[in-house]
């Protein structure tokens, strides 16, 4: 929960779930997101182990990101979350 709780750590591994993402796909994807948020977000969970950084050989050199086997075992308990919320939702419409 501790990692789950940092700001925005959902968000990014939600949109890592669908695969690996370049700094700047991640950064359109979550535009509130300020860039050294985003950096310092995927610092962390890197040394944690939910994600890899991979410099990939082109000219200027690009870096991908990409869930974990770790970090995608995170995946299913998010989209519980966000099922919930969506039930809440529902039941919050129906009420008023």
């Amino acid at each position: 929960m501790v990692l789950l709780g940092g700001a925005w750590t959902p968000n990014v591994i939600w949109y890592l779930s669908g695969g690996a993402r370049r700094f700047g796909e991640l950064k359109s994807d979550m535009p509130l997101i300020s860039a050294k948020m985003l950096s310092a977000r995927l610092k962390d969970m890197e040394e944690k182990g939910v994600v890899t950084r991979t410099v990939m050989p082109t000219s200027p050199p690009s870096v991908e990101y990409a869930l974990t086997e770790l970090g995608a075992e995170l995946v299913p308990a998010l989209k519980a979350i966000v099922s919930v919320g969506q039930r809440l939702k529902v039941r919050r419409a129906e009420a008023a």
